[in-house]
């Protein structure tokens, strides 16, 4: 080895040296330590300096990976001998990173496309990740476009090289969000769904496990990359991979694991770890693209292998948690039976059913709880199951009620378990269907009465079942009982159940009923906390005085951390699913633990707190729902009034449009009337000229022609003033109509109070401005009546002219008859104009009347005005009465908050949200009136 070195440093000719690394890369397997500590240096110089030879560089880096690879060792390692070297592969890592120019020079190296160069150069890339994995990455990270050169190597046209890169990627994005997001938008996504499509989805080879398991790295943990995944639209490329056929039997290993890394990649962009935004938008992707159909499709298929549905099962209940669409889509699929059954119930059948894989049971466990989580629907429609009025009678059909009962009071202590969570679920955060479950009946036996459920839960305590029996039951009561105090009457109304509990928490047993006794004291605390003093054996103080004298107050606060101190109960804290390493272990589930954390402490203080000062409180109770009486009240009163100030509002904005649509049309008539008083003095020029040339027969013929234009024009003009005189009368109804609307809306507007005194002065002022607008429409008809009055003027001054000409036309016979009936006619068009210019003149008188009319109008409104602002006046002195009023009642409200927490009520809570909702709804006001 010593000599080999010595060629490669020495040697003068390539092939002397491409020779010495040849030899020492066959040494390198089996004397891995000497190569390396003799060769390294040696090596790298020759990537260096020989950059031309792909040859010598492809056995240099191969020697190199062979060196820092312990890949080749593990396989040739025998069992009797000691794992001395299993970091020798780390420390030529280690040697091989200190300088950062070898990670570069290799990064350069991996662009050749030689094979010989490219490929070894992967592998070793490889290797060095796997040995020094966050070393390596910062410094491809830091070195110019590290990342993008190795994403190359997934369009590489090779085989061998794309799916080496692909396990290169997965080594460089191991627990590194920077190298993960730009690999994710180096286009990393589309390039490995276009590689697992090729590869021919979940049927496809290892290289379809690579791929998946490097879009685990990707997604995993990673917000953003997972909005960039949802936003380009890969969620429906997914779809195609769950596209199963009738016949499942036969799967190979290979496609069994793709499919499960397949599930497990629904999981990671659904996952309830993540943002909650994400999460809902992932969702709704996956029903939209027809993933969750697919994907319930397998859930009911026959043939499906046990880890493969049971995955889906987790895969579902993760898709449709908390999303209410989604949730009402698995309501209703259906198995594909005869008769065809709900998904639902089929699946809560192998809950119940003690033969089936425990995993399994767990997986149908959390889809259940996946379905109730925020569904008020789903969990009403669980629960109707169980009412007397909705169960079927022929018993044709099994309901998900009757499996939950069933499974509550088997034999089997992990049903009893898992039916007792699912009914916990089915009540969580609903006290309605609290107080339904009590009319629950249930037939114990031939010949006796029915009990209720609750008394039957009871009933299988006292019996001393399981410890996971009980612990399931006391969990499904202490749910149950919790904010609900008419369920608390009806537990206490047995008298039982108190001396029992009471005798649970007071005996001293072994650890395995530690837990139960810490559920017990749980469950009696909830008895006082949430008790409402309805029945008198039972109130609050007779139970602390029980629990002084029997068990003492110290004691029981000490049985009741025996809960929160267990160690089951911290790993089902940490996750919502339940994943348990043996059914001994299935003992808390996750929504309860919350529960605890809430309750233990307030059950705490409640204990030790004196019947004064629990009078105190509920006095203090009292009034504050007096006082959340009279801000709900005030809080409608002011949404009333929000109403009708968005109404007026409206009909504000109406009228400002119709009068900017009056102005429009008033601009519109003005550049007319212009353009006519332009075409009549064109016209009154002409005719002048035409005047002057009467001398001759021809001129003669020419004036009169032009005389019957001007006469026929003039009477264009006329019926265009008619039409526009119509045109303004219109416009005046329409104003006398919107002046009947602002009376009738200030009239209704005297009725609201302070919220609507700006649409009161809004209306008001929209008065004047119609007022203007009626002054300025009859200052225009004015100057209409001006121009018709010119137009009478000029009709004379043709007449006069007519008379002038009738002389000079005299001298021929043929003439003179022309012009007598020229005078003709135009008498008789002068008669029909006059006439017109007198109707359009009385027309003129009748709207001038109108505009009177109009005007008293505006008149009468001004004294509306007044008595308006009068009413307003009033109206602000009550309100101010009114907030005189409330301050009062927040001094009194405060002065109660002070002695409560002297007591050490937990009140401070309820008053932020309550002062908190009452400052969004003043917010909410302020926005609306800023509208």
């Amino acid at each position: 080895i010593q000599k080999l070195c010595d060629r490669v440093a020495s040697s003068t000719l390539l092939d002397d040296r491409r020779d010495a690394v040849r030899a020492l890369k066959s040494l390198s397997k089996k004397y891995r330590l000497e190569v390396g500590i003799q060769a390294m240096e040696h090596l790298i110089h020759v990537l260096q300096t020989d950059r031309s030879d792909s040859e010598i560089i492809g056995y240099a880096l191969d020697t190199l990976y062979n060196v820092i690879s312990n890949d080749l060792e593990e396989e040739e390692q025998e069992e009797n001998l000691p794992k001395q070297v299993d970091d020798l592969g780390s420390q030529f890592t280690e040697i091989f990173i200190k300088q950062q120019e070898n990670v570069t020079l290799l990064l350069t190296l991996v662009e050749e496309f030689d094979f010989h160069v490219r490929w070894p150069g992967v592998k070793l890339l490889t290797s060095l990740l796997k040995q020094q994995g966050p070393q390596v990455q910062q410094i491809i990270l830091v070195s110019p476009m590290g990342v993008s050169r190795l994403m190359d190597l997934l369009a590489d046209s090779r085989e061998v090289i794309r799916n080496d890169g692909v396990l290169l990627l997965q080594q460089l994005t191991k627990s590194n969000a920077a190298i993960q997001k730009i690999v994710a938008f180096e286009n990393a996504f589309e390039r490995l769904l276009d590689i697992i499509t090729e590869e021919g989805n979940s049927d496809g080879g290892i290289v379809v496990e690579d791929c998946l398991l490097l879009l685990q790295n990707l997604l995993k943990n990673n917000n953003s990359n997972q909005n960039f995944f949802k936003e380009g639209s890969y969620i429906q490329r997914m779809k195609p991979w769950f596209e199963v056929g009738d016949d499942n039997c036969g799967w190979s290993a290979q496609k069994v694991t793709n499919l499960h890394l397949m599930l497990q990649l629904v999981r990671v962009l659904v996952s309830p770890t993540n943002p909650p935004g994400a999460t809902s938008s992932c969702q709704k992707a996956m029903f939209h693209c027809g993933l969750l159909q697919q994907l319930c499709t397998i859930l009911m298929a026959t043939g499906v292998p046990a880890d493969i549905l049971t995955e889906t099962i987790n895969t579902v209940s993760e898709v449709i948690r908390g999303c209410q669409m989604n949730q009402d889509y698995f309501a209703s699929v259906n198995a594909p039976s005869n008769p065809p059954r709900p998904a639902i119930v089929v699946l809560l059948m192998s809950m119940v059913n003690e033969r089936q894989p425990f995993v399994l049971r767990c997986a149908v466990l959390y889809c259940f709880q996946c379905f109730l989580y925020k569904n008020q629907k789903g969990q009403g429609e669980i629960v109707s199951t169980l009412l007397p009025s909705t169960i079927d009678a022929t018993g044709n059909s099994v309901s998900a009620g009757q499996l939950l009962c069933g499974g509550l009071f088997s034999t089997d202590s992990l049903s009893n378990w898992c039916a007792a969570v699912a009914l916990a679920h089915a009540l969580q955060e609903n006290a309605t269907l609290k107080e339904q479950l009590l009319r629950v009946q249930l037939a114990t036996s031939i010949g006796n009465p029915p009990v209720s459920l609750l008394q039957q839960c009871t009933n299988i305590l006292s019996q001393g079942s399981k410890v996971q029996t009980r612990v399931g039951l006391l969990m499904l009561l202490c749910t149950w009982l919790s904010n609900c105090s008419i369920a608390v009457t009806h537990f206490l109304h047995n008298p039982a159940n108190i001396p029992f509990l009471t005798g649970q928490i007071a005996e001293n047993l072994g650890e395995e009923e530690q837990l139960v006794q810490g559920l017990c004291a749980l469950l009696l605390g909830i008895s006082i906390y949430y008790n409402d003093n309805s029945l008198e054996n039972y109130r609050k103080e007779k139970l602390k005085q029980l629990i002084e004298k029997r068990i003492g107050r110290e004691n029981f606060i000490e049985k009741l951390g025996f809960i929160s101190k267990h160690e089951l109960y911290s790993r089902a804290a940490q996750k919502p699913q339940p994943s348990f390493s043996s059914p001994d272990h299935m003992m808390f589930d996750h929504e309860f633990t919350k529960l605890v954390k809430e309750l233990e402490g307030v059950i705490s203080k409640a204990i030790y707190k004196s019947s004064e000062e629990d009078k105190k409180e509920e006095e203090v109770k009292k009034t504050l729902e007096q006082h959340d009486n009279i801000v709900t009240h005030y809080k409608k009163v002011i949404r009333e009034q929000d109403q009708e100030l968005e109404e007026l509002k409206q009909r504000i904005n109406t009228l400002t449009s119709q009068n900017e649509q009056l102005q429009v049309t008033v601009t519109q008539q003005v550049s007319q009337i212009q353009q006519h008083k332009d075409q009549y003095n064109l016209l009154k020029v002409q005719l002048g000229k035409d005047t002057q040339h009467h001398n001759s027969h021809s001129d003669t013929f020419q004036m009169n022609g032009i005389q019957m234009e001007e006469v026929s024009k003039l009477k264009e003009e006329l019926e265009e003033w008619k039409n526009k005189h119509e045109l303004l009368q219109g416009q005046l109804r329409e104003k006398d109509s919107v002046i009947e609307k602002l009376k009738s809306s200030q009239l209704e507007m005297g009725t609201t109070e302070q919220s609507s005194q700006t649409s009161k002065s809004g209306g008001l002022e929209h008065n004047n401005e119609l007022q203007k607008e009626l002054e300025m429409l009859r200052s225009q008809i004015q100057v209409q009546s001006t121009e018709i009055s010119k137009l009478q003027m000029e009709n004379q001054k043709l007449q006069v002219m007519n008379t002038t000409a009738d002389p000079v036309l005299g001298d021929s016979s043929a003439t003179a008859a022309n012009n007598s009936e020229l005078e003709g006619r135009l008498e008789r068009e002068i008669k029909e104009l006059k006439s017109e210019v007198k109707a359009l003149s009385e027309e003129k008188e009748s709207l001038k009347q109108h505009l009177d009319s109009s005007s008293s109008t505006v008149a009468i409104l001004q004294d509306e005005k007044s008595k308006l602002q009068q009413e307003v006046a009033e109206s602000k002195k009550e309100q101010d009465d009114l907030l005189v009023l409330l301050a009062d009642q927040d001094q009194k409200l405060s002065a109660l908050k002070i002695k409560l927490k002297d007591l050490g009520v937990p009140v401070e809570d309820e008053d932020d949200t309550e002062s908190g909702d009452q400052g969004d709804e003043d917010e909410d006001g302020d926005e609306e009136e800023q509208d």
